[in-house]
Parts: structure tokens; sequence; C-alpha cells
């Protein structure tokens, strides 16, 4: 039925030295190098790692939405 889609939802992480947002941003800008059509991108977790008692990094676990394409055949 034309006008229907249907959305694929991949789960990456992200990381930074300085702040959960970068984290978020950075999964992002990478996943759209090669992902198409980013449409959503949802923050499922945040954490932190910590070494010698401080925190080293910052990540967040994002859930990014695109839109599937099919492949179309010869013929069809």
């Amino acid at each position: 039925m034309p006008g229907d889609s249907v959305y694929r939802i991949t789960e990456i992480v992200g990381t930074s030295k300085t702040s959960w947002e970068d984290a978020a941003k950075n999964a992002v800008e990478t996943a759209s190098e090669t992902l198409r059509d980013l449409r959503v991108a949802e923050i499922v977790k945040l954490d932190m790692v910590i070494e010698d008692s401080k925190v080293t990094a910052y990540r967040a676990r994002v859930n990014l939405s695109f839109k599937y394409e099919k492949y179309e055949t010869k013929g069809k």
C-alpha cells in the first residue's frame, strides 16, 4: 500500500569525555555516516566509566530509528 512505511530500530552506544549530551550526539552523528533517513533517537540508558575513583567517560545508549528500504528486484 503506497504511503505505508516500516522503520528499523538499532541500538548504539556513544561515548564522550565531557558529557552525556556529547556522548549521545557522537552516537547519532557517527551512525548518520552509514545509516540513511534517521528519524528518531531515543536515549535508553546513561552510564559512566569510573577509573581510580574518577569519571573518565560518559556513555549514552541510544535507540535509533530509520526508514527500512525494500530492495526491488528486476521484473517487478
